[in-house]
């Protein structure tokens, strides 16, 4: 019973389905299961992170013993306030949880347990999520397949359940919904008749190819090649829509017809002390014009692989012009000129600038982080790729304190206020106890994608595996395993007195290139091999 007198069943972790109920009543009696994701400040059952969604079961009781749990509806949720019954007991109450059905591919394990626990959050999150469509929560009056929700985590879900079905049959949701005249919706199934957000629409050519290099297997390129090349043509031609009242910089751009300036955009999303809403309604032209080049080198590759050469030609071309338009708006002097840090990571993780203008981005986006007291301000769409930048330039002790930080805003500042999964906001929860936003929010998940790629180091591309480790003697161990299409691939390292042993197991029938820090390069046959 809580200080409100409410009676609660606590299932210890947030989720998404139903609760059975085991009970015998009084004929006619009535009962109500009320659901909530968390408690507030004092305590106090708390459904208000659910807003206007009343996420209500009521049952008429026969008298005699009963199972009772709803059909045709699910709810998200930790905690249950019930009514209308005094005695409770645990054994009344089960929580079942629901999802699609995906076979998990990945697990990750480490010498810190709260990563482990920002592990499991992350899979909790993907599972409560992806249920027929990828929702962005499970729990509220929202619901929504958010295109880039999904986009941002796409990678990331990929280690750890399988998601080619899953993602397969929602593009085709997405190429239904879409259409040269609006270009593709923010949310599929399109609900809301809002369309063509950068990087939340660019997710219908970026999911399809993250699936192609997962798996492999070209039909959900050709089955979506006709959508990517409407939304594509879309984008060209809001390209060449120039406003009369922009900025001077914009108009003296010399490839401002492949510069983004007009459509409502979402930008970052959620970054730590930004209004969102307000930067929504700021033209967004870096994030969009990116995003422009972005999907062209994808799309270019694309047309190559499904046999069209001269659309591949068209598309490298567009992308490239893009790139040179967002250069001339984003870098001045060899330099990005930018407090936050996710214009750093975008321009970086894109392929914007060129390698010494990369290293001096790193470097600048190094400093930015230890200015920050190693604290990110990045949002949705850079937080996936701020830890992988930072490694991959030799910033790794960086990029280690950054996934450690156990202060807001911060990964494990979420495992230390208790999350079983991961937040919409930075501050979901506050240093007061105060809730706010979804608690069940997958995107900022994503960071798990560098636990396998870069804390572990597991790549696999076209088949080929390699592995290229990043240790950090910020941690004892670190060890991932990705159930792969081509078999089972581990990697583990361990960090005794300031030096690393490494432990790698290849799967049969395939071999594998492994780089380690220390410079040394092995092209290793199938089995385990140790370093």
């Amino acid at each position: 019973t809580d200080p409100a007198g409410n009676h609660l069943v606590d299932f210890g972790q947030n989720l998404t389905g139903l609760v059975e109920i085991k009970v015998k009543g009084e004929k006619g009696q009535k009962i109500a299961i009320r659901h909530a994701e968390t408690l507030d400040q004092n305590g106090v059952f708390y459904p208000d992170t659910l807003r206007t969604a009343v996420s209500r079961d009521t049952y008429i009781l026969n008298g005699e013993e009963q199972v009772l749990m709803p059909h045709f509806t699910f709810h998200g949720f930790r905690y249950i306030a019930v009514e209308g019954m005094e005695a409770l007991s645990p054994d009344m109450f089960t929580a079942c949880v629901m999802h699609s059905d995906m076979k998990k591919t990945g697990s990750f394990h480490c010498s810190n347990e709260a990563v482990n626990r920002l592990q499991s959050n992350i899979e909790w999150g993907l599972r409560d999520n992806f249920f027929d469509i990828p929702s962005d929560c499970p729990q509220r009056d929202e619901r929504l397949g958010w295109m880039g929700d999904a986009q941002v985590f796409s990678w990331t879900a990929a280690f750890n359940r399988n998601t080619a079905l899953f993602f397969s049959k929602w593009m085709r949701d997405v190429a239904v919904a879409s259409s040269l005249e609006e270009g593709v919706p923010h949310v599929v199934p399109d609900i809301q008749g809002t369309y063509s957000s950068a990087a939340w629409s660019d997710a219908a050519v970026i999911i399809p190819w993250v699936v192609y290099q997962t798996y492999g297997d070209v039909r959900i390129l050709e089955e979506n090649y006709a959508m990517m090349q409407k939304w594509y043509a879309f984008l060209e031609g809001r390209a060449k829509d120039n406003p009369e009242d922009a900025a001077e910089l914009m108009k003296q751009n010399p490839y401002r017809d492949h510069t983004i300036e007009t459509g409502v955009d979402y930008g970052e999303w959620c970054e730590p002390d930004v209004d969102s809403t307000s930067a929504m309604r700021t033209p967004q032209q870096k994030v969009a014009t990116a995003y422009f080049a972005r999907s062209g080198q994808m799309l270019a590759e694309i047309a190559q692989i499904l046999g069209n050469p001269e659309d591949a030609e068209h598309y490298r071309i567009t992308a490239e012009n893009a790139g040179k338009a967002f250069h001339y708006i984003a870098v001045q002097d060899g330099r990005i000129h930018s407090d936050r840090q996710a214009e750093y990571v975008r321009a970086i993780t894109f392929e914007l600038l060129t390698e010494e203008e990369k290293r001096q981005a790193a470097d600048d986006l190094n400093r930015l982080v230890q200015q920050n007291d190693y604290h990110l301000n990045t949002g949705f769409l850079s937080t996936p790729h701020l830890c992988a930048v930072l490694a991959d330039h030799g910033y790794v002790e960086t990029a280690y304190r950054l996934l450690l930080q156990d202060t807001m805003p911060g990964w494990l500042y979420q495992v230390k206020k208790g999350a079983t999964t991961i937040w919409e906001t930075w501050d979901g929860i506050n240093e007061e106890g105060v809730p706010s936003a979804s608690l069940n929010h997958y995107s900022k998940g994503a960071v798990t994608g560098w636990l396998f790629e870069g804390v572990c180091g597991i790549h696999l591309v076209d088949g080929k595996i390699e592995i290229k480790p990043q240790p950090c003697s910020m941690l004892d161990y670190a060890k991932a395993v990705y159930h792969s299409p081509v078999g089972d691939i581990e990697s583990g390292w361990h960090c005794e007195g300031g030096k690393f042993s490494y432990e790698f197991v290849i799967p049969a029938n395939t071999s594998a290139d492994i780089i380690l820090p220390d410079g040394r390069k092995e092209h290793v046959a199938a089995g385990k091999h140790c370093f």
